[in-house]
């Protein structure tokens, strides 16, 4: 049985997200034998969005694949380049007419190849297309190339999350929830051979809240006036998950949480 090994990591803030990949990444694909990186990049530049630069910044820094969220636009510069950058993925279930792809087949250096999905969850979300009905399209087309599929769920409710899971298990390597920042403790091998986390977390600054600067949060929620947050400064930590495929059935042989801190 030969396996594949994908670390993916968690939601990048700002610049001290970017800090921490370029400074600790190299030493964690070393470190734990590392095949291919996958990085949700919506927050990168500056908390919202994400320029061409910070996207090659990243790629330089180890990322192999950035995938995006509901954040994707926020930075006009993204629609530079969004179009031509094989490496990357925004939600899928935006109309078809916008820029950008919502899934990428790619080569693991001389081994397989994997397909990265990247879905939005509706629930306190954007009124997107079905997710579910989403996700069913792109494996039908995808199937036929190749049984490593990775889907990034992009929701903010854990319901819908686990539903997404239990739905696609079976039908892909793995479901990894981004988009609230906060690692949870449940990830899981699915009964059919599906890897599964509701979300593997943030890479960004370990003193803040979800990366933005804790004192403005708390002004709003106290308060209730509108706060322009800011990214925090300070430490920084990388959260995310490690997961073995099989590389001929596609099935998960092994999921585990990381926490790397600056």
């Amino acid at each position: 049985m030969k396996k594949l090994r994908i670390l993916m990591i968690g939601d990048i803030v700002g610049r001290p997200g970017r800090t921490i990949v370029r400074e600790k990444l190299s030493f964690l694909r070393k470190k734990y034998e590392v095949n291919f990186v996958i990085a949700n990049g919506e927050n990168a530049a500056g908390g919202n969005g994400i320029t061409e630069k910070i996207t090659q910044e990243l790629l330089i820094s180890g990322v192999d694949f950035i995938t995006m969220g509901n954040h994707v636009w926020d930075n006009k510069d993204v629609f530079n380049f969004i179009d031509k950058e094989t490496r990357m993925t925004r939600p899928a279930n935006y109309p078809t007419n916008v820029p950008g792809q919502g899934y990428q087949l790619i080569q693991v250096g001389l081994g397989p190849v994997i397909g990265i999905i990247n879905i939005s969850g509706r629930t306190f979300m954007p009124p997107l297309d079905c997710p579910f009905k989403t996700a069913d399209k792109l494996i039908h087309e995808i199937k036929s190339k190749t049984k490593l599929i990775i889907v990034d769920f992009h929701a903010e409710a854990t319901s819908e999350k686990i539903a997404m899971g239990l739905y696609l298990d079976g039908r892909v390597s793995l479901v990894a929830g981004t988009h609230t920042h906060v690692q949870t403790a449940d990830e899981k091998i699915l009964a059919n051979g599906t890897a599964f986390i509701t979300d593997i977390g943030m890479t960004g600054p370990s003193d803040s809240v979800l990366g933005m600067k804790k004192e403005r949060v708390i002004s709003k929620f106290i308060n209730q006036m509108p706060v322009r947050f800011e990214v925090a400064k300070g430490p920084a930590e990388i959260n995310g998950i490690l997961v073995d495929i099989d590389e001929l059935s596609g099935k998960a042989l092994m999921i585990q949480r990381i926490r790397e801190l600056a």
